[in-house]
């Protein structure tokens, strides 16, 4: 499968990925080559990812606590301070091997240790092959919220193997759909009709490369996000706040990201329904697709008012507003639109009908 060039690097597909790794670690000569992992990517893909290897290195292994809940600066100042333990240097390079948590993580703790070292992503989830490791974001959270720490910079290479997806549960597989249904959405229209189809996740490899050109494509054009990448976050204004929601709330169930997205896009396509044009067929195609793959998310009256006081911590957000990324029509989406307070509570009611 052809390799995707962006920026500054390039995303490398199953055996082609080894094959670059291999290339680049002779040149490179590090010093030290510094392997991230959590609990469950140390379990099922470090060692078919080991194995791939070629040559005598270095290696030291760091492993962290799975999950979104350990996603913040705690865990990044354990990593900084066996980095320092195991004397890393400039020279250094860490290989995250994982899902999102751990190619977000660390490519943040890569980015700011000495005042940056190489990193590579080898995502292992779908969601992080199709959207956590592409596009340089890097970063973790805040408490609850989302994301909110943070910089844009870009990896040596993105390694996606899709035989790591053969170690997920399916909750997880279907997690990661959602970003695939939103790249259709966003984008492509003919890509949405044939996902919105799809009954099984047996052959994703072609699914996955579409995906990912359709993101590298968007952050090509505006790689910092001051315009066009916007777009990307159609889904996640409310989505996110949802999740961050379920995530600080210890009488609900914790939300994997493409289930708070996927709610967080029928509240969005509902008040792109409502302000920016989208027929009302095309919406409730929306709702069917996403709640036919997703279960319902049960939201009491006090839920929505805590998820809505989330809003304000958007990073979109700028002079006090609250920006949505909205949809005119499926594939055709628009940025900076500004949502009325009375709508935003009739957008749960229409989900919760």
């Amino acid at each position: 499968m052809k390799s995707i060039t962006s920026s500054s690097y390039a995303v490398h597909f199953n055996e082609t990925a080894y094959t670059e790794l291999n290339a680049h670690l002779k040149k490179a000569n590090y010093s030290k080559v510094f392997i991230l992992v959590d609990e469950n990517t140390h379990n099922f893909c470090l060692a078919p990812f080991m194995a791939e290897i070629e040559g005598d290195y270095d290696f030291e292994i760091i492993e962290i606590e799975p999950g979104e809940i350990y996603k913040n600066i705690e865990t990044c100042t354990q990593v900084w301070e066996v980095l320092s333990e195991l004397d890393a240097d400039r020279k250094s390079v860490l290989i995250n091997v994982g899902g999102g948590v751990v190619t977000d993580l660390g490519g943040f703790v890569a980015s700011t240790f000495k005042r940056g070292i190489d990193f590579i992503n080898v995502p292992t989830t779908l969601l992080a092959m199709v959207d956590a490791s592409v596009g340089g974001k890097t970063g973790v959270d805040l408490g609850a919220l989302k994301n909110q720490v943070g910089v844009i910079n870009q990896p040596v290479m993105v390694l996606v193997v899709s035989s790591f997806l053969q170690t997920l549960e399916e909750r997880q597989l279907h997690s990661g759909f959602a970003e695939m249904l939103k790249h259709g959405l966003i984008q492509d229209a003919n890509y949405w009709n044939d996902l919105k189809i799809l009954n099984n996740f047996t052959q994703l490899d072609h699914l996955i490369h579409h995906s990912v050109t359709i993101k590298n494509k968007v952050v090509l054009e505006d790689p910092t996000e001051q315009n066009l990448r916007k777009i990307l976050n159609y889904g996640h204004t409310l989505g996110h706040a949802v999740e961050s929601y379920f995530l600080e709330s210890p009488e609900h169930e914790l939300l994997l990201h493409g289930e708070a997205i996927a709610a967080g896009m029928i509240l969005e396509g509902f008040l792109s329904h409502k302000l920016t044009g989208l027929p009302y067929t095309e919406l409730e195609t929306i709702k069917k697709v996403f709640l036919s793959r997703y279960s319902k998310v049960e939201f009491s009256k006090n839920d929505i008012t805590e998820i809505l006081k989330l809003l304000k911590f958007d990073k979109k957000n700028s002079h006090g507003n609250i920006n949505f990324v909205l949809l005119k029509k499926i594939g055709e989406p628009q940025i900076d639109v500004k949502v009325p307070q009375e709508l935003l509570e009739q957008a749960f009611t229409y989900y919760k009908e």
